[in-house]
């Protein structure tokens, strides 16, 4: 799975981690080892076990948070295909999007819940439990970071929860989900350049806040906000579009009175560029199809003698959509059962066309260069 790791399974989820991750881990586990070596208490290697713990630990709390995410998503019947940790914390992926704004915002706001909750439990325990002071350090770094993952992520911008947040309002302000993601990932993007800048001034000294890993938080938020965006409204542009707009010019059609003879002669011979052709009845209704290999079934001199519609293959192999369903949904459709291509109907079964995946990017490359225009 793109070069991560598994490491386990919990509620059905499987966890990953990627490389990047052990660099942060070594990394925290220094940090936090120096950190704990000025407790006279504690010699030799004992401060860097207790860094790694704790570097263990906040990655548990990382995990936690992203369950919170998870479950929430899988009481709304939408499957988890993984957590991955990695240099920037963590990542739940689910199967789909929820399907209401309330749904959405519930999953959203989930994880910097589950922090929050986090944060109060590690403050109570290091106020009201007597500890050995190394171990009420650690209660209360955990609890500091449990704290700042939730604030964190509750910046309003995708791809962090806030911006799921404010994906789920714009939605249902809008009844648009697409500009919910539209929106939160500009804001994000913003946050993005505002982090970089920060950052960056930092680096040069001429900034008291913001480090070197501000700039890389910076990056990480202009990068994927950015891809949100792009994917957002690619998709608000096939919600605009209908099957009806996609159908190849010149789609592969024969009538089923036609004979062997004039179907080859006609279409296949110095014609490679079809190896399947649609079948309809005089009106145009769509009856099958015939692939030009089922000549090779049938001898050359009976060709004039057999009709297209003896050698056609039932229309129930064929996929149909209707001209006006929107574009989004046939490509949805033609990515969850994996197929290249599909037959285009009317509202009255009539054929328009046929459709496959190079006709909807062709379609789009042909909208983006309109709008660039």
């Amino acid at each position: 799975m793109n070069g991560n790791i598994r490491v386990g399974n919990l509620f059905g989820i499987p966890f990953y981690v990627s490389p990047s991750w052990f660099i942060v881990l070594g990394i925290v586990t220094l940090t936090y080892g120096g950190e704990l070596a000025v407790f006279p208490q504690l010699g030799g290697i004992t401060p860097w076990i207790l860094g790694l713990v704790t570097a263990l630990l906040l990655f548990a709390s990382v995990i936690a948070h992203e369950l919170g995410h998870s479950l929430v998503a899988i009481s709304q019947k939408i499957g988890v295909k993984s957590i991955t940790l990695f240099i920037f914390g963590g990542l739940a992926s689910l199967e789909k999007e929820s399907e209401t704004p309330l749904e959405a915002f519930s999953v959203a706001i989930a994880g910097p819940l589950v922090s929050l909750l986090l944060f109060g439990l590690f403050t109570i325990i290091g106020v009201n439990v007597s500890l050995p002071l190394p171990i009420a350090a650690i209660i209360s770094l955990l609890a500091s970071i449990n704290l700042a993952l939730a604030l964190f992520n509750l910046i309003p911008g995708l791809p962090l929860d806030g911006g799921n947040v404010l994906k789920a309002l714009v939605w249902k302000i809008t009844g648009n989900p697409n500009q919910g993601i539209i929106f939160a990932s500009r804001v994000g993007q913003v946050f993005g350049w505002l982090a970089i800048i920060i950052g960056g001034l930092a680096v040069v000294g001429l900034s008291p806040i913001g480090s070197f890993w501000t700039v890389l938080i910076g990056f990480f938020l202009l990068q994927n906000a950015g891809s949100s965006a792009q994917s957002a409204q690619v998709q608000e542009t096939m919600n605009g579009l209908t099957a009806k707009d996609a159908v190849i010019p010149n789609s592969p059609i024969v009538n089923q009175d036609l004979n062997l003879r004039s179907f080859a002669n006609d279409y296949v011979i110095g014609q490679n560029k079809w190896s399947k052709f649609l079948v309809t009845d005089e009106a145009g209704n769509l009856l099958g199809a015939i692939a030009t290999d089922d000549l090779k079934k049938v001898a050359t001199s009976d060709w004039t003698k057999i009709l297209v519609k003896e050698l056609i293959q039932p229309n129930q192999v064929l996929t149909t959509v209707r001209s006006n369903q929107t574009l989004l949904e046939v490509v949805k459709l033609l990515e969850q059962q994996r197929i290249p291509q599909l037959a285009v109907v009317n509202e009255n079964g009539i054929v328009v066309g046929l459709l496959e995946k190079a006709s909807v990017i062709n379609l789009l490359q042909q909208k983006a260069l309109l709008k660039t225009a």
